[in-house]
């Protein structure tokens, strides 16, 4: 499994979409690689990651100065240390 932040639902995703792409004839590395797209996205769907735009959005609220030149990271940081 990839080095993420993922809960142990998202784990158990991952381990069944990578294991369902084996079993249609997928490579190991592009079952990985499909499996980890398919969690990805569902944690962005359901609202479980912060998109650059949100983040941005937020720290427009927060006031944050520099925000236009901050990469997501950055945002990240400026936000967490705001809230």
């Amino acid at each position: 499994m990839p080095q993420q932040a993922w809960s142990d639902k998202r784990e158990r995703q991952y381990e069944h979409v990578k294991e369902s792409e084996r079993k249609q004839g997928r490579s190991m590395k592009r079952a990985k690689e499909i499996a980890a797209r398919t969690v990805n996205k569902e944690r962005a769907r359901s609202g479980e990651t912060m998109t650059k735009a949100r983040l941005y959005a937020q720290a427009k609220r927060l006031n944050v100065a520099g925000r236009s030149r901050m990469n997501k990271q950055q945002l990240r940081r400026a936000v967490d240390r705001r809230t």
